[in-house]
């Protein structure tokens, strides 16, 4: 168990837990969510916890059932409330939203072998879909919050974009958190 102070996150087995990516993205749902949000790739629930405490209608949304049902655990132990959806990206999303949330598997992979992690030979397979399908799924007022490394190259994506780029350093990648409208 992991203690937040406004919120507590249980760690599940075969689950990704919240780590330096998850807290930066953090951070950043923290400041800027908002109306309905869909937390894309949730995980553990981190992400959509945090957007949940601000009053968000959140929709909780992985491709792994096990990480659903620990996001889904996560949310009752905080006593708060969420939609939860089994989906490869927007396949099973229904409406549209305020908020994007994603925190997408970016490391550089020959096997995508863990869909938490593996992002594909130039960590981008997922990300690229992503952002082809993102559109579709905002509200006219809306925010994409969506993290990502040096490694995938998101300079080109922020020019791009018109992001805003919110960047941390670590040992051997910088990490950046974009946020944009669509």
């Amino acid at each position: 168990m992991i203690d937040f102070g406004k919120f507590r996150i249980e760690c599940c087995k075969e689950v990704y837990c919240p780590s330096d990516d998850s807290f930066l993205l953090g951070d950043y749902v923290e400041k800027y969510s908002f109306g309905k949000v869909l937390d894309l790739g949730t995980g553990s629930g981190y992400l959509g916890i945090i957007a949940a405490l601000k009053g968000n209608k959140v929709t909780f949304a992985d491709i792994d059932p096990n990480a659903l049902k620990c996001a889904e655990s996560n949310v009752l132990l905080n006593h708060l409330k969420g939609q939860f959806v089994l989906t490869d990206l927007f396949s099973n999303i229904k409406g549209k939203f305020n908020t994007i949330i994603f925190n997408p598997p970016y490391l550089l992979s020959d096997n995508l072998v863990d869909k938490a992690l593996d992002g594909g030979l130039n960590g981008r397979q997922v990300i690229d879909r992503f952002l082809n399908a993102v559109g579709g799924h905002l509200l006219k007022e809306n925010y994409v919050l969506l993290l990502e490394s040096s490694l995938n190259s998101y300079n080109n994506d922020a020019k791009r974009l018109n992001a805003a780029v919110f960047e941390k350093n670590l040992f051997f990648e910088k990490l950046a958190v974009l946020k944009f409208s669509l």
